[in-house]
């Protein structure tokens, strides 16, 4: 049964991700959609976390909700943010064997936005 959800975000749209995804993963949570729901930040998206607050105030939001928050960790150190999102509370960690667990599980749908 697929009751999982991980979500690869890689865009540093700021619309996108006011109006997308963090609110669908934030609700996705809170309305239980998922059994578990996980956001990993990838690329781009780990800058954009870095400089808005609004998105850094939806991420201690999520995080609040239960949701596990993740950045890859090679993203972040190219873009030397690694400090700061471990101050968000962010789990930075390489992203590629994870990333590779989520689409083989059979328990878990993959979105990249």
């Amino acid at each position: 049964m697929v009751d999982k959800l991980a979500i690869i975000w890689i865009t540093d749209n700021e619309e996108a991700a006011l109006n997308m995804v963090l609110m669908y993963t934030l609700k996705s949570n809170q309305n239980k959609w998922w059994k578990e729901c996980r956001l990993v930040t990838w690329g781009p998206s780990n800058k954009l976390v870095c400089s808005s607050r609004e998105v850094q105030d939806l991420i201690r939001e999520i995080q609040d909700a239960g949701v596990k928050v993740m950045a890859c960790q090679r993203c972040a150190e190219r873009y030397g943010l690694t400090e700061q999102l471990e101050g968000l509370g962010i789990e930075v960690r390489l992203m590629g064997e994870p990333f590779t667990e989520y689409l083989k599980d059979e328990s878990y749908r993959v979105i990249t936005i």
